[in-house]
């Protein structure tokens, strides 16, 4: 989705609904999604995918209904957890939080079984960003090739060999990263 490091910061002041992911970026066919979240989500299952969240922001308590009963998972800044694959949970965040997903593109936010959709809840698979306003950073030899921020393609004027190969890193013998890779 780039080729340029993204900034979760910038990425979260870019939107401000709830229970609403937005798509950072792909690894596979898996979405990395963020999300600000305040309030109770809905009770809902996801059949055949774990879920992973981790906490940018804040925390996030995780109702789960398992065999042996429910319980809640508290998550702080910095921790992560993983709902397995047809656990029945519920995320809340009593005082807000802002939150990273891990999960298979196309995945819907309100999972394949659920309670009624309150509005302020967003059933989605997720929200694409525009990631080339979300960098805070460019390789200044590259800066002038990249054209206005408008993700990872190059603008054709720029000039030649201000990213050439030779200001790419090498990868392994005969390959090296960079467009022409």
């Amino acid at each position: 989705m780039s080729d340029r490091p993204i900034s979760l910061q910038r990425a979260l002041a870019s939107f401000d609904a709830l229970w609403s992911p937005r798509i950072v970026t792909r690894v596979n066919d898996y979405d990395v999604r963020i999300a600000k979240v305040a309030g109770e989500h809905v009770w809902h299952a996801h059949d055949s995918t774990d879920e992973f969240f981790l906490v940018i922001e804040g925390e996030l308590h995780i109702c789960l209904r398992e065999p042996e009963g429910e319980r809640t998972v508290l998550l702080r800044r910095g921790e992560v957890f993983t709902v397995p694959a047809g656990t029945e949970h519920r995320p809340h965040a009593p005082a807000g939080a802002a939150i990273l997903m891990f999960e298979p593109t196309g995945t819907p936010t309100v999972g394949d079984r659920h309670e009624d959709v309150p509005a302020h809840v967003d059933a989605t698979t997720g929200h694409v960003l525009w990631n080339a306003e979300l960098t805070d950073r460019q390789n200044p030899s590259c800066a002038a090739a990249l054209g206005p921020r408008s993700g990872s393609s190059r603008n054709s004027s720029a000039s030649p060999g201000v990213c050439s190969s030779s200001t790419t890193t090498s990868l392994r013998p005969g390959r090296q990263s960079g467009a022409g890779a």
